[in-house]
């Protein structure tokens, strides 16, 4: 186990504006820098005679004496500990006068403010958990629907560390015997990994480690939104149909031409699934240097979306397909395309579509039939349905770090298959066990975990 911090570290753990506050303070003198602010009750124990997982009653004091707050402070001896150290958590009131003046009587004391993700990182140097499991925190912390938030309790409690052990450790296995076939060298005759055995293995482990690397399309898409692309002429309604799904004016809406110059992003919760909505630019024939920039990024965000949307003015729907369908159409191979024909109400003979392409008609500006749309959305999203014991990579490091580590394995794979020597065989087995001891933080530089840690909020 890696020797804790020495400093003893204080921060706010709950976010402003609730009725309850908690400031978390570890470190080897959590306990006595607590006492020395904490008066109990006259039922109550000094912090220091108070036993494990005990809570106290009490009041905080300033200096002069007088009660800054009466709180609750809840006590946890190293070990046995979110971060593997003595610690304490005082439960007050939550004006932030209390709990700001709290933190200054602790750091009055010798204690110092927590940096970003500090506690979880010492419960990683500590060994309380590895780094996949750490960074699963911040994930279930920013999980904002009920698929993500069953994949990062999944990840937070081991199931993908458990994963990743296993196949390391039929990985080093091999390595080992690899590695003493070359300690006998001269004798040309013994073989201590089985070949057929390796290969029935490597075969395992690459069908193991490509099905990750394949699951992070839909692990991405939990996370950070299934990317819809909302898209067509100008003046067709897009940023209105944003602002209808979003129930807000998230976009500009104006009856001038191109006033949507740049992509707008923002995300929304359908039936348990997040969207990430992209209202892009108009594609038109212009001049305009900034509006040909805009619909430039309007393509590349296309090629990024999963499911495209297609707005066309149901007035004029034959004329904008004819127009754009040889600039569009290359562009949505592999994606869903779902044609919509915004305005309705102002035509009563709609255009028949592609028979490949799904359509839905709507009145953006009157929201009507936005609810068979948004059941459409989720149709066409294709996620599978996701349960606590399922092992998806939503991390792009991790999923990085499997793909360097599935190269890996295709090397030895051929290298078997050309009949090189074990030494070569094992030094790529090697990397593809580094690669995946690097997912789980064994072999990790001190650089990747400042990067980490530092996107973690103050009091986790």
């Amino acid at each position: 186990m890696i020797a804790t911090h020495e400093d003893t570290i204080c921060a706010i753990a709950t976010s402003q504006g609730g009725a309850i506050g908690m400031i978390r303070v570890s470190g080897p003198h959590a306990i006595a820098y607590t006492s020395s602010i904490f008066c109990p009750s006259k039922a109550g124990k000094l912090l220091e005679d108070c036993k494990a997982y005990s809570q106290t009653y009490g009041n905080i004091v300033d200096v002069d004496g007088s009660i800054v707050d009466e709180v609750l402070v809840s006590l946890y001896r190293a070990p046995h500990s979110y971060t593997g150290e003595d610690s304490t958590e005082i439960s007050c009131h939550g004006s932030a006068y209390i709990l700001q003046r709290i933190l200054q009587l602790l750091m009055g004391q010798g204690c110092r403010l927590a940096k970003p993700g500090e506690y979880t990182q010492r419960a990683f140097l500590n060994g309380k958990m590895d780094l996949s499991q750490a960074e699963a925190v911040a994930d279930l912390i920013a999980s904002t629907s009920s698929a993500n938030h069953r994949l990062a309790m999944n990840q937070m409690r081991g199931g993908f560390s458990q994963k990743l052990t296993e196949l390391r450790d039929e990985l080093l296995k091999f390595t080992a015997l690899i590695e003493l076939e070359l300690d006998f060298s001269d004798h040309e005759d013994i073989e201590f990994a089985d070949r057929s055995e390796l290969r029935q293995l490597l075969n395992h482990i690459e069908q193991v480690i490509a099905h990750l690397v394949e699951s992070f399309h839909v692990g991405n898409a939990i996370k950070n939104g299934v990317p819809v692309a909302i898209i067509g002429e100008t003046n067709a309604g897009k940023s209105t149909l944003l602002n209808a799904l979003l129930g807000e004016e998230r976009a500009i809406v104006s009856e001038i031409s191109g006033t949507t110059r740049d992509v707008i992003e923002d995300t929304i919760n359908i039936q348990g699934i997040t969207f990430r909505f992209i209202d892009t630019a108009g594609i038109r024939q212009t001049t305009d240097a900034i509006e040909t920039m805009g619909i430039e990024r309007t393509f590349q965000k296309i090629d990024q979306a999963s499911i495209i949307l297609w707005l066309l003015d149901a007035s004029c729907a034959d004329r904008q397909f004819s127009d754009l369908q040889a600039q569009i159409l290359p562009h949505c191979k592999d994606k869903q395309l779902i044609l919509v024909y915004n305005k309705e109400d102002l035509s009563a003979n709609l255009p028949i579509p592609p028979s490949s392409c799904q359509h839905i008609a709507i009145s953006a500006k009157k929201g009507t039939h936005l609810d068979e749309l948004q059941a459409l959305l989720v149709e066409n999203a294709h996620l599978p349905a996701i349960t606590q014991a399922d092992v998806i990579v939503t991390n792009a490091r991790h999923h990085e770090a499997l793909t360097h580590a599935l190269d890996a394995i295709h090397r030895v794979q051929q290298g078997m298959d050309m009949g090189i020597s074990g030494d070569f065989l094992a030094q790529d087995i090697r990397e593809c066990i580094h690669h995946i001891s690097d997912i789980v933080g064994e072999v990790t530089t001190d650089d990747t975990l400042q990067f980490i840690f530092s996107h973690f909020c103050v009091g986790k």
